[in-house]
């Protein structure tokens, strides 16, 4: 190639080279959860959703159909001649950063606030989207995943561009950085996405210090870098760290970034033609480049059998029947006063009441496809009362009951306009599914219309003004009465649920859970199926217990380090059934019960788990505690190891969880991950052992000590 012709290459949108026979490739495509802004394709529950259903398997199930998909999209696109955006192989997801904080509007495209989950759902959903590592070093990529926003990223998103993040080595090593450094090293992800912001005074896509001497030198990651987009015109524009587009350029490409998601690597030419860069540099970002995309098999005169993957696998019934199942997985049940499952022989009429219960904005999050058939709660309710006979005596009723965030639907009407409907249906009603929240225009990112700043983040934990009228309004109708009410929060973060929790007898947090999410809605309110699903996020009382929103420290942040009880907690879910754990201890070499554990090595761990109510899923949770640790100071405990798994009624089984090694260590101020104190606790069962999960669930989980040898 010419030096011209590298430097083409190195944009996202790398042109053709008709003299080489290289044909066009756009590098920007998105699968946050489905293949999204490309038509159509099957819309999965949102990334959080996923995540609370604590699911490894599934996860790489899901990412195994996206990439299906994304390979359907492009056979199809390329026979046809469009290699436009958003129809390439090279997925720009997961979104691994840490949801450290509930404002953060684009939080729910994450899996949460936990680094250890974040880790298992990021690997499984990579492994999903390309194959295996052994499977990838075998043959060809389905499609190449990227982890993102690299890092430590996570809002203001009206500061994005300009902002320093100051964080402590401690947080650095223990919370930011472990979700993709699993990614890399154990995943072999394909891509790595710089962040906009900047680290210890670098912007992200321009440090050589988190591209080179840590993501390629340390963690021995082989793949492509591109930046965030138009991230790199920020270094000269917002951040000040350089005064041109080629002295950007060159920052960027020095560091390690290849792939130029904007237009700042235009100038790199007129930097090269200056004597100002070395055309090893466009060489060796090529060279990287292009091995991607014949690790794809997708360079003249390759081929491999997903050239023959069929547009009609794009939202297939097994993909729709695969985002019911998922969106099922994802509800978390915080609150049944036995209100759920529902008896249909006892109810006649049910008033389906909120400006969520028949949108599809508030089923798919941002970031997404358009499925060829939404299933809004509404019409999920009908359609199981439609296909059960049994239950065709039912009469259901629908009310909007408000707009999302206006004060009135109607343009011309004066405010609380569909308030008096509300009423009217729910005084008519034996049971109310009350569906409210948010969508992907009142969080989400940069530019969305959240609030007055336009940020896309939240300004606080609150429902909308015209929502809380709304819920006491209903209240005002059930208070006293045997009226039975379902609260469901459609919405991507922790918003505040006290009101809910005093007036309503059950509660469910939906997420926005994909394109079959009324389906899968139906199935659980009747009792077809048990939610399953527990919360990645804490849900706290009030902001004010929070260190500010642009205070990157995790101290007093997340349920590891929370000083003040949760309203609920991470890890925090119900179920139908009564899933306990009934014995643990460690296993020693000789396959015997032990009491120790010797540093550097995997701890076995085995559990029995017992099942005495209906037939359920659950997770096996198990969080450590190293209680004389002196850089532990501050924290609770943290997630190290977790298992789903489905019971029958009366159903016990013995499994082995695999407590790494480093869960074992603590991290020091120097940010060392080290063997500190002369032991640990593990806590084993289906929530943390904080006194809010174990009140509300009535379930403490058993402890394991064990001393360090």
């Amino acid at each position: 190639m010419t030096v011209e012709e590298k430097a083409s290459q190195l944009r996202f949108d790398a042109p053709a080279i008709p003299r080489l026979g290289i044909p066009a490739y756009n590098w920007w495509n998105e699968a946050l959860h489905g293949v999204a802004r490309a038509g159509t394709a099957t819309v999965f529950p949102q990334a959080i959703g996923m995540a609370a259903a604590w699911d490894e398997d599934l996860m790489e199930e899901i990412g195994k159909a996206v990439s299906v998909e994304a390979r359907a999209k492009y056979n199809a696109s390329v026979k046809h001649g469009d290699r436009d955006i958003y129809k390439g192989l090279t997925l720009w997801a997961p979104n691994i950063n840490i949801f450290r904080d509930p404002r953060w509007g684009r939080g729910h495209e994450t899996y949460g606030e936990d680094p250890f989950l974040t880790s298992r759902l990021g690997v499984r959903y990579v492994e999903g989207i390309q194959g295996t590592k052994e499977e990838t070093e075998q043959g060809t990529m389905r499609a190449a995943a990227c982890a993102k926003h690299f890092a430590v990223h996570s809002g203001p998103e009206s500061l994005r561009h300009q902002f320093d993040a100051v964080v402590s080595r401690k947080d650095l090593v223990e919370t930011y950085l472990p979700a993709f450094r699993a990614l890399v090293q154990e995943a072999g992800v394909e891509g790595v996405m710089g962040a906009y912001n900047r680290l210890y005074g670098e912007p992200c896509c321009g440090s050589k210090k988190l591209l080179t001497d840590l993501l390629r030198d340390t963690w021995g990651f082989e793949g492509y870098v591109t930046s965030d987009c138009w991230a790199i015109q920020d270094f000269y524009r917002s951040h000040k760290v350089t005064k041109t587009p080629e002295e950007s350029a060159i920052l960027a490409l020095s560091a390690g970034c290849d792939i130029n998601c904007g237009c700042t690597y235009q100038a790199l030419m007129s930097a090269y033609n200056a004597g100002d860069l070395d055309e090893n540099l466009l060489t060796e970002s090529c060279v990287r480049a292009f091995t991607t995309r014949y690790m794809l098999g997708i360079m003249p005169g390759q081929s491999s059998e997903y050239d023959q993957i069929p547009y009609t696998e794009v939202d297939s019934r097994a993909h729709r029947a695969l985002a019911k199942r998922a969106a099922e997985e994802s509800f978390v049940l915080l609150k049944n006063d036995g209100v759920l499952p529902l008896n249909p022989e006892k109810i006649h009429t049910i008033g389906v009441i909120g400006p969520n219960a028949d949108s599809r904005h508030a089923l798919d999050g941002n970031y997404h496809g358009t499925a060829s058939r939404y299933i809004t709660i509404s019409e999920g309710i009908q359609n199981y009362i439609e296909r059960n006979g049994d239950a065709g005596h039912i009469r259901v009723l629908y009310a909007q009951g408000c707009s999302l965030f206006g004060k009135s639907d109607e343009e011309l009407a004066q405010p609380g306009d569909r308030i008096a409907e509300a009423k009217a249906v729910a005084k008519l009603s034996d049971v109310i599914v009350l569906v409210v929240g948010l969508n992907e225009f009142l969080e989400g990112e940069e530019m969305d219309q959240s609030n007055a700043a336009g940020s896309g983040d939240k300004l606080d934990l609150l429902l909308p003004a015209s929502q809380r009228e709304l819920l006491e309004a209903v209240a005002s109708v059930t208070d006293g009465t045997d009226k039975k009410v379902v609260f469901c929060l459609a919405a991507g973060s922790d918003l505040d649920l006290s009101f809910a929790q005093k007036h309503f007898g059950a509660i469910l947090d939906l997420w926005y859970s994909g394109e079959e999410g009324g389906n899968a809605l139906a199935d659980v309110l009747f009792g077809k199926v048990s939610p399953g699903g527990k919360l990645p996020v804490t849900f706290y009382e009030s902001l004010e217990e929070l260190p500010a929103f642009t205070d990157y420290t995790m101290a007093g942040r997340t349920y590891r380090y929370l000083q003040h009880p949760a309203q609920y907690s991470f890890g925090f879910g119900l179920t139908y059934g009564d899933v306990r754990v009934t014995e643990a201890h460690a296993v020693g070499p000789d396959g015997g019960e032990t009491d120790t554990f010797t540093d550097g090595r995997d701890v076995r761990l085995s559990v029995t788990v017992e099942n005495a109510g209906a037939a359920c899923s659950d997770v096996v949770e198990v969080y450590v505690c190293v209680p004389d640790a002196p850089d532990q100071k501050g924290t609770n405990w943290s997630l190290c190891g977790f298992r789903k798994l489905f019971l029958e009624r009366g159903e016990r089984r013995n499994l082995e969880l695999r407590i790494p090694a480093d869960a074992l260590r603590t991290v020091n101020e120097e940010g060392q991950r080290v063997p500190e104190g002369t032991g640990v606790v593990l806590y084993v069962g289906t929530s943390q052992p904080d006194a809010v999960s174990v009140g509300k669930c009535g379930k403490k989980p058993l402890e394991v000590r064990l001393t360090r040898v």
